[in-house]
C-alpha cells in the first residue's frame, strides 16, 4: 500500500510531502512533469532531485522539487518520493488529495518509521529514538536521542546478549552431556563472575533511567510552604511571566500550577502548590491534598519560608519528604529585612547539604538555606545555581547511553530480576536446567527492547501511535 502525508509543520514557507510504497515513484511520475529536457521520474536514479510542475489534471498546482529514493536506499526501505512545494494550505491540500486519488492513502502516525523498522532499516530502539530527536528541547536530550538513533544502545545490548548466549551455551552443553560426569565446560566460579558482570552492566543501564527521565521531561521541583509566603511570586519570577495569581489573601492558590524553564541546559518543571495549613475550606483542602501528592513526586523540594526556620519547622518539612529527595530551604522577603542578619545570610548562601541540622532560630547554619526577594529578584541567580547542583545531572556526551524509555526500563528490570535468580541459584547450587530457563528469560527481555521478539501488531501500534503524522 502506498502512503502519503505532510512531513513538515504548518506555518513555514516550504512544505515537504512524503510518499512511500511500491508504486510511489510511478504515482509521482504521472503527476509531476519535469521542466525542460529533464528525465521522467520513472527513469530517475535513486537519490536524485528533479524540478517539476505538479499537475492536477490540466491545472498546474505548483512548481516543485521532487526527491526520488529507490528501495532499499530510502528511509522506509521502500520506493519513496519527497515533494517540496510552497506551504500554501491550498497547495498542500490539493497535492495530498491528488496523490490519494492517484493510488495513495493518508499515512497513519509514525507509519513511515514503522515501515523502516519492519523493513530492517533500524531496530525498535532506534525507531523510538526518532521521536525523541524530534521532541528534543536541549543539547542533552538531543545527544541522548542521537546516540540511541545511531545504534549505540543497540550495540550495547548486542554485546550483553552475546555474553548471555555464551553463558547459556555453556550451561546447556552441560545438560546435553550430563551423563558424563568427567566433562566440565566451564568452571562455576567463572560462570558466577560472568553472570555478575552482566548483571552489573544491566543495572547501570537501568539506573540511568532516572537521569534520562529528568532530562527528557524536566526535573520536577515542588515549591511548598505556608500560605502567603510568596510561592506564586517566586514561580512568576523564575518563569519571567505572571503565571500564577499573586495576592495578600491567604489560600489564593488552590490548585497545582506547573511550567518548565531551562537552566544551564537542564529543563526544570516547577510546581507551585497550595499553601500547607489547616483549613475548613473544602476546595482548599483538595488543593492541599494535591500538594502532598505532587510533593511526593518531586525530585527537588523547595521549602519557602518568610522567617527564620526553627528546628521544629525543619523537622516538620523533612517529615513530608523522602530521603531520596533534595531539600532546598529558601527564605523569602529579605527586602523587608534590615542588615542585622546580613552576616548570617552570607554564611548560608553556599552549597547544598541536606544533612546539616539548624542550631538556632536566629542564625541557622544550614547550607541549603538561600535568602532572596522574589518580589525584587534579589539572589534569584543563587537559587538557580542551587537547582542545577541539586539536580546532579552529569554532562551528557555524544556517545553516552542513557535510558529514556519507560518500556526499555521495564524490560531491563525484568532482565535484571531474571539474572538475579541465576546468581542466587548458582550460590544455592540449583540445577543447571532451572538456571538456563532464567537465562533465556533474560535474553528475551533484552530482545524486547530492540524488537527482536516483538511480533504482535498491537505492541507495534502502541509504540508508533505516539509519533507525529509524516514520520
Amino acid at each position: 500500500m502506498n502512503i502519503c502525508a505532510l512531513s513538515t509543520a504548518k506555518g513555514g514557507a516550504i512544505a515537504v510531502i512524503r510518499v512511500s510504497g511500491p508504486d510511489a515513484i510511478g504515482i509521482a511520475d504521472k503527476l509531476c512533469v519535469p521542466f525542460g529536457k529533464g528525465k521522467s521520474l520513472a527513469e530517475a536514479k535513486g537519490q536524485s532531485l528533479h524540478y517539476c510542475r505538479f499537475m492536477n489534471g490540466e491545472e498546474t498546482v505548483d512548481d516543485v522539487l521532487v526527491s526520488v529514493f529507490r528501495a532499499p536506499q530510502s528511509y522506509t526501505g521502500e520506493n519513496s518520493v519527497e515533494i517540496s512545494c510552497h506551504a500554501s494550505p491550498y497547495v498542500i491540500t490539493t497535492i495530498l488529495q491528488t496523490l490519494i486519488n492517484g493510488g495513495c492513502r493518508q499515512a497513519l502516525p509514525g507509519e513511515y518509521t514503522q515501515r523502516a523498522f519492519l523493513n530492517g532499516k533500524m531496530d525498535l530502539s532506534q525507531a523510538e529514538a526518532v521521536a525523541d530527536v524530534i521532541a528534543s528541547t536541549n543539547a542533552a536530550t538531543h545527544r541522548m536521542a542521537m546516540s540511541q538513533l545511531r545504534g549505540n544502545f543497540s550495540s550495547e545490548l548486542a554485546q550483553l546478549r552475546e555474553k548471555l548466549l555464551h553463558l547459556t551455551t555453556l550451561m546447556e552443553l552441560e545438560l546435553d552431556f550430563s551423563d558424563h560426569e568427567d566433562l566440565e565446560f566451564a568452571d562455576r566460579t567463572e560462570l558466577l563472575q560472568l553472570s555478575q558482570t552482566i548483571y552489573d552492566h544491566i543495572s547501570r543501564l537501568a539506573n540511568s533511567f532516572k537521569t534520562g527521565q529528568a532530562l527528557k521531561h524536566g526535573v520536577p521541583v515542588a515549591i511548598v510552604g505556608k500560605t502567603n509566603v510568596g510561592k506564586s511570586t517566586l514561580l512568576n519570577r523564575l518563569l519571567h511571566e505572571d503565571k500564577a495569581i499573586v495576592s495578600d489573601i491567604h489560600g489564593t492558590t488552590r490548585d497545582v500550577i506547573e511550567d518548565t524553564i531551562n537552566l544551564r541546559g537542564i529543563d526544570f518543571r516547577f510546581i507551585d502548590t497550595a499553601g500547607l495549613r489547616e483549613t475548613d475550606d473544602a476546595v482548599e483542602q483538595i488543593g492541599i491534598e494535591r500538594t502532598r501528592k505532587k510533593l511526593s513526586e518531586a525530585a527537588i523540594v523547595l521549602w519557602l519560608i518568610d522567617e527564620d526556620p526553627t528546628t521544629e519547622s525543619l523537622s516538620e518539612i523533612k517529615s513530608e519528604i523522602k530521603p531520596t529527595q533534595k531539600l532546598i530551604i529558601v527564605r523569602n522577603k529579605i527586602d523587608r529585612l534590615g542588615m542585622q542578619n546580613a552576616e548570617c545570610r552570607m554564611q548560608n548562601n553556599s552549597k547544598i547539604d541536606n544533612n546539616t541540622q539548624p542550631n538556632s532560630a536566629s542564625c541557622i547554619q544550614h547550607s541549603a538555606l538561600i535568602e532572596l526577594s522574589a518580589k525584587e529578584g534579589t539572589n534569584i541567580d543563587l537559587l538557580e545555581d542551587a537547582f542545577v547542583t541539586a539536580a546532579d545531572i552529569p554532562e551528557i556526551k555524544e556517545n553516552d547511553i542513557i535510558v529514556t524509555s519507560a518500556r526499555h526500563y521495564e524490560a531491563l528490570l525484568k532482565a535484571k530480576e531474571a539474572l538475579q535468580r541465576v546468581l542466587s541459584g548458582m550460590n544455592m547450587g540449583i540445577p543447571t536446567d532451572l538456571l538456563s530457563e532464567d537465562l533465556r528469560l533474560c535474553l528475551s527481555h533484552l530482545a524486547d527492547i530492540t524488537g527482536g521478539e516483538i511480533s504482535t501488531d498491537e505492541v507495534l501500534g502502541n509504540i508508533f501511535s505516539h509519533f507525529c503524522v509524516g514520520k
